[in-house]
């Protein structure tokens, strides 16, 4: 009869297994992806600089965006302390 602690390790040493094999899966895909985009972008390189400078754009806009309202609360609770 296996003990409470052979139970344990005999669950940790599964899992671990497990994750094992699903971070194994995920790298394949993510590699496999990976190749994917690099192909697609060396086929279509206009295309691909274009979406490099939407997301720059996109990612400029939303911080140009987040300092102009932290810029305007500050400004609109300063002006409402003034008297």
């Amino acid at each position: 009869m296996a003990t409470a602690t052979q139970r344990t390790t005999q669950k940790n040493a599964s899992l671990t297994d497990r994750a094992r094999s699903a971070a194994s899966g995920a790298q394949t895909r993510v590699s496999n992806a990976t190749s994917a985009t690099v192909d697609a972008a060396k086929d279509h390189p206009y295309a691909a600089a274009g979406i490099v400078a939407g997301a720059i754009a996109a990612v400029g806009g939303a911080a140009y965006a987040a300092t102009r309202k932290s810029d305007s609360t500050t400004t609109t609770s300063k002006a409402k302390t003034k008297h």
